[in-house]
Parts: structure tokens; C-alpha cells; sequence
């Protein structure tokens, strides 16, 4: 198997400067007898290449090998069955940043209780495998998730706070302890949180990423078919150009996930005593224009104030305190982000829970 994935390598998916093994196209590699066999997979109906890459697949592997019959399946990621575990999940969204430091899981764990808040079934899960933070946030670093059996498999039970399924590394860690893992360890850890958690009916489904672009990010796009990313930064130049990339990537052929918009976090300090002021320290409106540049939405502009740091640390997230100002730029861009889902077609129907 290793040797035709590194043979692989040599093909570049068109207009990409990655290999169809970096971009996990390759699936399911057997080999019988004299006869290879395996699935590529695109993730858009529409994508213009499949034939070419196809035909360039079987020259190679033909000039190289001596399979008398190598088969290739082209199948779409649309066309997958989704794992059991989010059958029943209908909005999967995921929360990326470009670089660390810009408050992108304090706007995925904000964002995850104003969707509940606003009548929606929400789910969480902390996929930056290297730093684990939502379990703090919410107050559940001591909280160790069981497994239940349902028909004969076993899956791992969420646990719940202010009305939202979490699933984190950070469940199964030490937490003083250094998780230092190489590429397919962070992406088996991760395939596992989506593919056993018992996730149930839910409306969203939030998937908060490492920052940057890594191979967890390409195991995302191959495990599920996303509603679609949401892009956080702050106003910073050096956080806009790394956003940049993030959203490249998101839109580059080999994995074409829809970016639905831009949070712009630490738009402005505001006094929480003064709620009218506004001193705008890291930049005036970068993710706004970021955002028109791009001729992407502007979800949302959150404020800085003291209370989002405290309410981090001691594990309530802000919004959850409706009456301050940021709670409602959370909710703003709750209700922004379901229109921008609904507005594509999606199904973002919303589910009124018992209070």
C-alpha cells in the first residue's frame, strides 16, 4: 500500500500545488491477486478533472507496476455515507482561524450557546487536538465522557453544558501534559470524536479546528461533507494575511468547502461601564474589509471587554450572561450565520428546546 501511495504522489491535483495523497483523494487501497483497486475521491459532482486525474492514475500505476487490472473508482464526497454518528446531523460547520491568539474557540464556544439560546440543538467538538480549550470554557475540565452500546457498536456519550454536546481531546488527556502528535495520530483522534460520539438530532454541529492548515483539516473534508466554514481574525494585518490563507484554503479545487463568512474578534475595546465607547487597539475594521475584498459576509464584529476573559477562565461562556454587550454580538452573529446557512439551501430548521 505504501508503495502505491508514494508512487501517487507524483500526480498533482489540476491547479494545486498538492498530490492527490496529501489532499487524502486515495481511499481505500486493496490489492488481489493481480488486480488493484481503489476510490478517488472529489468532493464537488461538478469538478472538471475527475477523467483527467483518472487517466493520469492509470498511466502512472500501468507504466510502474505490473497490475494486469487496476480498477479506480471515482466517487464524490456528497455520495459517501456520512458516519452513523452524525446521520442525523443536519449542519456541519466548521470554526478556523489562520493563526492562533485570535479568540477563534471563545467565538466557537460563544457561538455554540447562542445557537441554543436562539431554539437550536447544537453539538461542539474540540478538534484542536494540540491545545484542548473548550473543556475549560465550559467549565468540564474534570468531566470524563462514558461509553454507551447502541445495536452492538459502542459510542462515546457527549458531555452537556448550557444545553450543548462537547467532544474534546482534552476529555481523555492529562491536562498538564504536552500532547505532542504527529499528523495521522491528531487525525485519528479526531476521526474518532466525529465517528463515535453519540451526537443524536442536531440542528449544528461546530467544529472548532486547530489554527492554521494541517492534515486534520484535510481529514475533516474527507470524513464529512461540511455545511460550510466560518473564518475568524482580528483586525490585525498580520492575522488578516494569515486569514487569507485559511480562507484559500477552504476554496482551493481539492477541497472546496463554501466559506459562509468572516467573525471579526477584538473589533474594538469597550468599557463594559461605558458600553457606548469604542477604542479600537488592534485596528479599525480589517475583517470588514477582509470581508468585502473576498465578497464573503461579515458575520460579526465582537467587541473586547474583561468579562469574555473571565468568563473563559472560570467556565461560563459570555453570551450565556444576555444582558452585556458582547452577548449581544454573539447572538448577532448566531442569527447571521443561520441566514447565511438558509440562504444556500441548507437545512438550518430550527427546534424550539424546553427552557
Amino acid at each position: 500500500m505504501k508503495d502505491i501511495k508514494s508512487l501517487l504522489k507524483e500526480i498533482k491535483y489540476p491547479g494545486s500545488s498538492k498530490d492527490i495523497i496529501a489532499l487524502d483523494m486515495v481511499q481505500n487501497i486493496k490489492v488481489e491477486g493481480d488486480i488493484l483497486s481503489f476510490r478517488l475521491v472529489f468532493q464537488k459532482s461538478e469538478d472538471p478533472f475527475t477523467a483527467v486525474v483518472k487517466r493520469k492514475c492509470e498511466e502512472l500505476l500501468r507504466a510502474k507496476t505490473d497490475y494486469n487490472d487496476i480498477r479506480i473508482e471515482v466517487v464524490f464526497i456528497q455520495d459517501l455515507e456520512r458516519p452513523l454518528s452524525v446521520e442525523k446531523v443536519k449542519n456541519i460547520v466548521a470554526i478556523s482561524s489562520g493563526k492562533g491568539g485570535v479568540g477563534k474557540s471563545t467565538v466557537a464556544a460563544n457561538l455554540a450557546v447562542a445557537l441554543v439560546l436562539d431554539g437550536y440543538k447544537v453539538g461542539l467538538i474540540d478538534a484542536d487536538i494540540f491545545g484542548p480549550s473548550i473543556p475549560k470554557m465550559f467549565g468540564v475540565e474534570e468531566e470524563r465522557p462514558y461509553l454507551t452500546e447502541i445495536d452492538g457498536k459502542d459510542y462515546i456519550e457527549p458531555v452537556e453544558k448550557y444545553g450543548v454536546k462537547l467532544l474534546s481531546i482534552g476529555f481523555f488527556v492529562d491536562s498538564d501534559a504536552a500532547t505532542v502528535w504527529r499528523g495521522p495520530m491528531a487525525s485519528g483522534a479526531l476521526k474518532q470524536l466525529i465517528e463515535q460520539g453519540h451526537w443524536g438530532e442536531l440542528d449544528f454541529l461546530l467544529i472548532d479546528l486547530p489554527p492554521g492548515t494541517s492534515d486534520i483539516h484535510l481529514t475533516l473534508v474527507q470524513t464529512l461533507a461540511l455545511t460550510g466554514a466560518v473564518v475568524v481574525t482580528t483586525p490585525q494585518h498580520v492575522a488578516l494575511a494569515d486569514a487569507v490563507k485559511g480562507i484559500n484554503m477552504f476554496e482551493s479545487p481539492g477541497i472546496s468547502v463554501p466559506v459562509l463568512g468572516i467573525v471579526e474578534n477584538m473589533s474594538w475595546f469597550t468599557p463594559e461601564e461605558l458600553p457606548q465607547n469604542r477604542y479600537y487597539i488592534f485596528g479599525n475594521s480589517g475583517g470588514k474589509r477582509l470581508a468585502e475584498e473576498k465578497g464573503l459576509p461579515l458575520l460579526g464584529q465582537i467587541p473586547v471587554v474583561q468579562g469574555i476573559c473571565d468568563s473563559g477562565d472560570n467556565g461560563r461562556p459570555i453570551v450565556a450572561d444576555t444582558h452585556s454587550v458582547v452577548a449581544s454580538a454573539f447572538m448577532e452573529l448566531a442569527e447571521n450565520l443561520v441566514r447565511e446557512v438558509e440562504s444556500r439551501g441548507e437545512t438550518a430548521k430550527r427546534v424550539k428546546l424546553h427552557k
